[in-house]
This record gives structure tokens, C-alpha cells and sequence, in this order.
């Protein structure tokens, strides 16, 4: 993706950004390649071995868009262009155009990780230009080559997701591009975790293992995500032990290798199995675990790496010490001095990382401290919900604090390993507070198998990269952005809106966590509106796949059709079971026919992976073998399990039988003697559901004739007779022209087979006014948050709305930056507004869907201000209790409740104001007295506009 740095956009310096200095052939400009050949490259042999081996990828890259293979030399030949690729302190040729003020570098010198790109002309002497690409250190100068890499067409996942090259004969660069570029986050990375079965029996197929082979992939789709920062597979390996090329490799390619929460001093878990001697407890066995560390300290003290500090239990569980923090203290110090014994520098010049996962979080809260120059790894829940940022005093740190995110969590309450189910949205809105907050030292991110995580893996990278470029509404422009490097660009649109449409739907819910009662079949017609929404999507899918061109297929199941239709597959597949149980507990015909279907969606989710398996000749063969269908407990099955469905025998000779229900309840006719044969369609009101249904059904297997009879001339019904051979579907309306205001109850009568036939109940309010705003419809007002009206916003204290977040799609949120306060009085802060109508009066209970953000800080409460009209504000805490956190992260809200008063019909404002930061508002619902129970709550109310 394109990544540009607004602190250097402030620099007193021209440049062209990333998406710029790439022209049209017919151009005029710095000419890479063409017909007459191709511009070599110049290495020095006193060049780092990282960026030597990155100038042949690059060249590699060169030749993958323009069929010629750039010539690479380390020193200046007879030539009239070249491209110089140097570091800083390490290139006589970049020293000399420094001394002949040829190139300014003075602001790129001692940027970590940066890089500047300049077309320089008349360089040397007998040289009309060069493309100089200087780096700060080894890797700026390969982040720079992949810079242009990426610029000229070739995909940082052209290996990973077989994203095809851009071709071009001929390449030219802008003249006098000047790009000057570094990253924000220090240590910027991902984490393989929870990496069996799929990324293992792969790896084992096509490496062997875990080997350098397999990490020079992995290394080299970090330095083109401009990362450089690794936690290795470590489920069943040891990195270092595996295979010693491992560490000597990933020095030489830049990444700085750490061992993950629970792994101290660079001695991975399945070491200890290996070769330690005695129990994991410090406590009774020092000597032996002290030897063993000092072993891993010796092992990397001449590589680039993170020591994490402290210790855990053995596989990731708490100590069995408990909460011994002296214990874990002197744990830390005897580290520490195991590191001051080892390295030839000062102990505090040494990377060090505590990581306050889980337990040990409460150790630093209940007093452990470290010392300030150990970095301070905050963590978020499993779920994507940072438990912690740093205070102001935390901030003064020398070590500063750094972040560990989940895409993938093995544990409860549920695990989820299989697919993308993180909407970026959620990203940016919580990495963004991490940056704001002082978490910048090292952001770091479990992806699991790496594999289904391409998307939210390239934006979280970008956004370490440069996390001030990004805003509320930049988790939708990045995904557009990020199609269109993928795929073709008349294409991007449509690829965007297909991951919007799965990521979203696995953001409300994640697949794992599915059920047939997730979604209501009954009410607000949750389930059906859902499946309606993926069959859309699922079809243009099709119609995308069969219209790309051949090279990109793959690209394209990989990335967008295979998660967009296994989600699909897995929501059908409980839709279906949905369906089964209501049919069987209704007795209806059809209990057979949804018991099939449950089958074809399991059946669906088997075949999408075994093509997912044998593509490209088994290229990916594992890769999504994740077992996700079936689960009883947090952790996943042994394998997919087809569901259990009821079925029906029907008699024969074939008999018909009626049965009769209605859309919003699972009463039915004829029900049994100890049963109510009460059948009612919810009220209508003229601004509620335009139509209801009626399903009359057969209860065996020969079809039947209705009649369908009304007593009242304001009901309208789609037909009033029929033939039912399973069932047939009757809308009903109100004709309002015919109904004078007021509350109205009428019937309909259906006959077709047995005695006397049913009878549905139908109301109708006709409430009248003149409505604007929200208006209040089948006793409830429903407004999705980032519907609402802002004002009186600040740059340092306001409302931001934010895309793809939250169950509906969108959020807002407030932000406060960090040292700001808001105005002391509430109604002169920002506020959000949101204008209602009212018919009914009196006190109702609201809800507010928030999202289940956890407390940043130790007095932080999640509060904010609410009110209606002129009333006094309301305080409401955010706050979750703590033993409802697994429901609020599997439903992916918090709701609140409080109550409102309406003491007259009409036009009323809801406000809200903040008081703390980080607040997520996702929906606002209030029950006038006909709140029906579903997942997601009743769809947004109608906006009447004057």
C-alpha cells in the first residue's frame, strides 16, 4: 500500500509521494527500463549482505514487470543512468555526492528505518542522472528498492497470495522526485501463532519445516510491508534451535527477532522440552533455567533482537507460583544481569520487552515494576480490545510501551483461527488511541497461519508505518486502495465492496461463534436480511471471478471468493439449522428440505476447500484446513462436524394437511390441545414494516387449496386464494386511506384442509403528525450511530465517525487527545445529535450499543453524556462487568441501559457529549413498547426530513 509520512510532508523538502513518481511511458522521465534496455544497479561491496541480496529481488522485480533483468555492479560503469543503492557511513559514491552537494541527506540521518529517494542529475562525471536510493541503516535502503518495486507493479503479496505483476515495457520515474520516508513505530511485526494444523503441515510439505527457506518467504513479505519486526511459529518449534540459519538469516535481512509473551530471553518454549533439566519454576530450580537463558542470550548477542523478559508457565499458561510478585521480580533481575554478564554494553542499551499479557498485567497494576528502559508490551484481550495504555507518567518511560494485538486467538471464549474476521475499522480505531497514548515502541500482531490474514496484515503495517495518516474513514479508502493494487483497477470497486461485505458480517459475529440461534428467523427479518445481503454478494462475486482475467483467478479466491463464500457457507449452514428446528417444531413438510440444506452448505463449506487445496497444483494444500464447524466449547473440534437436523416421515399414500403461522411468532395451527392456536401479526403503524406475512404450509406430502377471507376493507392481502404444495406466502397491508386514526383490530379467516380453518388477528395504529427526524415505528425508535449530527467539534476533543466498525458497518467514537480536557461544561463539548419523533409518551428504556472497549487506563470509565431536549445530562459508564466480557466480545457490543422520559408527543433531540476518551457508539434503541428480541436489534427507524 502506499505509505507517506506527514512528519516529512512537513519538512522543508519537495518530494513526490509513492503514487506519484511512476509516469506514462510517453513521458518524459528517469527511465528505468524500455525497449533499449534496462538501467543498472550499483551495490557497493561495502554495502550490508541484507541490501545486497535485496538488490538482486529488486532487479528480480525489475525484470518480473519488464521482461529485462537489470545488470548489478558495485562500481560506477561507462554508463549515461544508473540506480545507487547505499547506506549511510557504508558508500563512498553516496559520500561523495553528499561532499559535492550533488544530494541532502541531513534529514534522513538518524531516522530508524528511513529512506530517501532522489533523482539526481549530473551526478558523476559522465553521468547525466541517477536514482539514488540512501538509507539510514540496511533496511531503509531495502525498504526503498521495494518502495519502487511496489511503484512499478509488483504486489508485496506477489508470492504470498499469488497476486500477479503489472507488466510494462517500459518503466519511467518522475523527474526530480525527491521521497523522503520513515516509519513511526519502532519495531513494527506480526506474530505466527496457533500454527497447526494448516500453516505447519504446509510449511512441512513444501520447506520441510519451519526452516530458513520457509523465512526467507516470511522476510521478505515483512521488508516489502516495510516491517521488521518477527515472533516466530513456535506452537511445536524453536526458531533458532530448528534450524541455526533461521536467526543468522533474519539478521541479515533486517528483522529483529523476539520470542513471543511467554518465551523469555530468546529461548523458545520447546527448547525447555528439549534440553532443560528440571521442573519450569523458578522457585526450586534456578540454577538449571538460568543456564538455560544465559545460553539464549549467547546465542543472539551478535543479532538484531527484543529480549522478553519475565516468565509464564510452561504452553502459555500463568506461573504456578500464582501471584508471587517478588518472585517475578527477582525473575526480571536476574535476567537482566544474565544480559549485563553477556553483552559487551551497557544493560539498559540492550532491547528488552515485559509483556503484560493476561495475569501478569495485574502483577505491574497490584506494584511489580521493571526498569524504565524494559519496554512495556501492552496486550489487547484476544479479542482486539487493548486492556491498557500508558498514563502520562507511564509515557516518561525511557523504554517506552508498545502493543500486542490478536487476528487470531486460540482460547476462550471462543477460538478463531480460521479466517480474516477483524474489520479494519476496529484497527485503526484502537491502534490509533495505542498511538496517541504512547504505545509506539513496537506494535506487534498475532496472525496465526498468516495465510487468511492478507488485508488486515497490510494495514496495520501501514499504519505502524505512518499512523497519523490515517483517520475514521480510512479503513474503507485503504481497502479500495489496497483491491486496486491486487487487481486490476476497473476492478477495485467491486473487490472492495465483496471484503467489505465478509469482513463486516464476520465482524458482527465470527464464524466460529455462529449458531442456529444466532440470528432471529421471527423478528425483523434479522436471519433473512443477512442472507440476502451474502447471496448478493456472493453472486457478483461470480459474475467478478468469471469476468478477470485468467492470471488473476487464483489472486482472487484467495483473497476475496473463498473467505466471502465460506462465510457465506457457514452463516447458510446455521440459517438452514434455524430453519430445520422451526419446520420440525412446526410440523411442517419441509423439515426435510431444510435438513437437505443444512447438508448442501457443509457440504459447500467441504468443496470451497478442497479447491482452496488443489489450486495451482496443491500450491496452497493445508493452508485452510482449520477445523471451524462444529464447536461445543472455546476450542475448536477435532474436525468439521455436520450438524445434527431433524427429519420427517411423511405418510403415504401421499394426505395433505394445512398448517398456518405467522413471520413473528412460532405459534401455529393447528397446535397442539395444551398448546394457544393464537395467531397475530404485529401492529402496523404508517411508519413501520410496510407488509407482514402469513405462511401457510403443508403438513404432509399432496397439495392443498386455501382461501384466505377479511373481514375489514383497510387489510390488503397479496392473494386470497392458492394452491400449497409445501407452502405459500401471504403479505398483508394496510390500506391507510381507509383507516381513520386511531387503534384498529380486525381478522382474516384461512381455510383449506381440517376443521374450521385459522384465524390471524391483525391490528393497525394509525398514529398521524408531522413527523420529522427518527421517527417512532412499531413501538420503537432505532438510530445507528454514526447517523447522528455533530457539532462543536475540536481538533483535540470531538466525535469521529469511523468506517467498516462495529455490527452495522460504521461507529463513532469519541477522541480526545492525549493532555486535552473537554469544556467543563457538558452542553458546550462536542455533541451528537439526533433528531426523534414520538408518538407514544411516557418512560422508556433505551439502549445504547457500545463497543466492548476495554479501560485504557486505571481510572478511566468509559463515560460519557446523554440527553434529552433540555434535561440535565446523564452520566453513563461504559464500563463492562467482568462476567460478561465473554458475551460483549462475542457479540462484539456492550449495551447499556438507562431510560428516557417523553412527556408529549412530537419532535424531541437526543444528545450525547463526551467525557472520556475512546467511547465506540454503535446504535441507540429505545422501547416504546414493542422491542422484539434478535441479535443485532430492530433495523434504523425512518428519517423524515423537512
Amino acid at each position: 500500500m502506499k505509505r507517506i509520512s506527514l512528519f516529512f510532508m512537513l519538512l522543508c523538502y519537495a518530494f513526490v509521494s509513492q503514487a506519484d513518481y511512476l509516469v506514462d511511458a510517453g513521458q518524459a522521465g528517469f527511465v528505468l527500463a524500455d525497449k533499449s534496455g534496462v538501467t543498472p544497479i550499483v551495490v557497493e561491496d561495502t554495502a550490508s549482505a541484507g541490501v545486497k541480496r535485496v538488490a538482486s529481488s529488486f532487479a528480480d522485480d525489475i525484470f518480473r514487470v519488464s521482461s529485462q533483468k537489470a545488470e548489478i555492479s558495485s562500481t560506477l560503469a561507462k554508463k549515461k543512468s544508473f540506480v545507487l543503492v547505499a547506506e549511510l557511513g557504508k558508500s563512498r559514491l553516496l559520500a561523495q555526492l553528499i561532499a559535492n552537494n550533488k544530494i541532502d541527506v541531513s534529514a534522513l540521518r538518524g531516522r530508524w528505518d528511513g529512506f530517501l529517494i532522489e533523482h539526481v542529475m549530473d551526478p558523476f562525471e559522465g553521468v547525466d542522472e541517477a536514482w539514488v536510493v540512501a538509507g539510514a541503516n540496511h533496511r531503509g535502503a531495502m525498504y526503498g528498492m521495494y518502495d519502487i518495486s511496489e511503484t512499478i507493479g509488483v504486489s508485496p503479496w506477489y508470492w504470498w497470495a499469488d497476486v500477479p505483476v503489472k507488466k510494462s515495457a517500459t518503466l519511467k520515474l518522475q523527474a526530480g522526485t525527491r521521497k523522503l520516508d520513515a516509519p513511526a513505530v519502532k519495531y513494527r511485526g506480526i506474530f505466527l501463532n496457533d500454527e497447526a494444523p494448516a500453516l505447519t503441515n504446509w510449511a512441512t510439505e513444501k520447506f520441510g519445516g519451519f526452516n530458513a527457506q520457509f523465512y526467507e518467504h516470511v522476510f521478505e513479505l515483512l521488508l516489502r510491508l516495510k516491517a521488521n519486526f518477527l515472533w516466530p511459529a513456535m506452537w511445536n518449534n524453536a526458531f533458532a534451535d530448528d534450524d541455526p540459519q533461521n536467526a543468522r538469516l533474519a539478521h541479515e535481512m533486517g528483522i529483529v527477532m523476539s520470542t513471543s509473551h511467554h518465551e523469555p530471553m530468546m529461548r523458545a518454549d520447546k527448547e525447555w522440552n528439549r534440553y532443560g533439566e528440571g521442573k519450569w519454576e523458578y522457585s526450586t530450580n534456578p540454577e538449571n533455567l538460568a543456564s538455560f537463558w544465559k545460553e539464549g542470550a549467547e546465542r543472539h548477542k551478535n543479532f538484531e533482537s527484543i529480549f522478553t523478559l519475565g516468565m509464564r508457565g510452561q504452553e502459555d499458561t500463568p506461573m504456578s507460583e500464582g501471584q508471587n510478585i517478588g518472585l517475578l521480580e527477582k525473575i526480571v533481575s536476574d535476567q537482566r544481569a544474565i544480559l549485563d554478564e553477556t553483552f559487551d554494553k551497557p544493560v539498559e542499551d540492550i532491547p528488552q520487552v515485559w509483556a503484560l499479557y493476561k495475569e501478569v498485567q495485574g502483577f505491574y497494576e497490584r506494584g511489580m515494576r521493571v526498569p524504565d528502559d524494559v519496554t512495556l508490551l501492552w496486550t489487547d484481550d484476544n479479542f482486539g480490545n487493548i486492556r491498557r495504555l500508558p498514563t502520562p507518567q507511564e509515557r516518561e518511560r525511557s523504554g517506552g510501551a508498545g502493543v500486542y494485538y490478536h487476528f487470531d486467538y486460540v482460547g476462550g471464549p471462543r477460538s478463531y483461527r480460521w479466517i480474516n474476521t477483524v474489520p479494519l475499522g476496529k484497527i485503526y480505531e484502537q491502534m490509533s488511541m495505542a498511538w496517541e497514548y504512547g504505545a509506539r515502541e513496537i506494535w506487534i500482531t498475532n496472525v496465526g497461519d498468516l495465510k487468511p490474514m492478507e488485508l488486515p496484515i497490510d494495514f496495520f503495517l501501514s499504519m505502524a508505518w505512518d499512523p497519523e495518516s490515517f483517520d475514521g474513514s480510512s479503513a474503507s479508502t485503504f481497502t479500495h486502495e489496497w483491491a486496486k493494487q491486487q487487481f486490476p483497477t476497473q476492478y477495485a470497486g467491486t473487490v472492495a465492496e465483496l471484503i467489505n461485505t465478509y469482513t463486516v458480517h464476520n465482524g458482527r459475529r465470527k464464524p466460529e461463534a455462529i449458531t442456529a440461534q444466532t440470528y432471529s428467523i421471527d423478528y425483523y427479518d434479522e436471519a433473512q436480511t443477512i442472507s440476502t445481503q451474502l447471496q448478493a454478494a456472493s453472486k457478483q462475486a461470480e459474475r467478478l471471478e468469471a469476468a478477470l482475467p485468467d492470471a488473476y483467478k487464483n489472486a482472487f479466491f484467495q483473497l476475496v471468493g473463498y473467505p466471502l463464500w465460506a462465510s457465506q457457507a457457514v452463516f447458510e449452514l446455521n440459517h438452514a439449522r434455524a430453519i430445520n428446528t422451526r419446520d420440525a417444531s412446526q410440523d411442517r413438510a419441509t423439515t426435510n428440505q431444510s435438513a437437505a440444506l443444512t447438508k448442501q452448505w457443509f457440504e459447500r463449506d467441504e468443496v470451497l476447500s478442497e479447491r482452496f487445496h488443489t489450486m495451482d497444483n496443491g500450491r496452497w494444500n493445508h493452508m485452510i484446513s482449520q477445523p471451524h464447524i462444529g464447536f461445543v466449547h472455546w476450542r475448536n473440534p477435532p474436525a468439521n462436524i455436520p450438524p445434527v437436523v431433524s427429519t420427517k416421515a411423511l405418510a403415504k399414500p401421499a394426505i395433505a394437511d394445512m398448517g398456518v403461522t405467522t413471520e413473528n411468532q412460532a405459534a401455529f395451527w393447528p397446535a397442539s390441545e395444551w398448546q394457544s392456536n393464537a395467531l397475530a401479526l404485529e401492529t402496523f403503524t404508517p411508519f413501520g414494516k410496510r407488509q407482514r406475512d402469513i405462511t401457510i404450509y403443508n403438513r404432509q406430502g399432496k397439495p392443498f387449496e386455501f382461501t384466505i377471507e377479511s373481514e375489514a376493507n383497510w387489510i390488503r392481502l397479496s392473494q386470497k386464494k392458492g394452491t400449497v404444495e409445501e407452502a405459500a406466502t401471504v403479505s398483508v397491508s394496510i390500506d391507510w386511506s381507509q383507516l381513520p386514526p386511531g387503534e384498529h383490530q380486525a381478522s382474516v379467516l384461512i381455510k383449506g384442509t381440517g376443521w374450521g380453518g385459522a384465524t390471524v388477528d391483525i391490528s393497525a395504529n394509525n398514529q398521524r403528525g408531522e413527523a420529522e427526524g427518527f421517527v417512532e415505528a412499531d413501538g420503537v425508535l432505532s438510530v445507528n450511530a454514526v447517523s447522528g449530527t455533530i457539532i462543536n467539534n475540536r481538533d483535540d476533543v470531538k466525535w469521529e465517525k469511523l468506517t467498516l466498525h462495529g455490527r452495522t458497518g460504521s461507529a463513532i467514537r469519541s477522541f480526545i487527545s492525549a493532555g486535552a480536557t473537554p469544556a467543563q461544561k457538558v452542553s458546550e463539548r462536542p455533541t451528537l445529535r439526533y433528531p426523534l419523533y414520538f408518538f407514544s409518551t411516557g418512560t422508556f428504556e433505551v439502549t445504547v450499543d457500545i463497543s466492548p472497549t476495554q479501560s485504557f487506563f486505571p481510572d478511566h470509565q468509559l463515560a460519557f453524556w446523554m440527553a434529552l431536549d433540555n434535561a440535565e445530562p446523564e452520566q453513563i459508564k461504559g464500563l463492562g462487568e467482568k462476567d460478561s466480557w465473554a458475551k460483549e466480545v462475542l457479540n462484539n457490543v456492550r449495551q447499556l441501559q438507562t431510560t428516557i422520559t417523553v412527556n408529549k408527543p412530537g419532535v424531541h433531540t437526543l444528545s450525547f457529549y463526551p467525557e472520556d476518551t475512546g467511547v465506540v457508539l454503535q446504535k441507540i434503541v429505545i422501547d416504546t413498547g414493542g422491542l422484539k428480541p434478535s441479535y443485532l436489534g430492530p433495523p434504523e427507524s425512518p428519517l423524515i426530513e423537512q
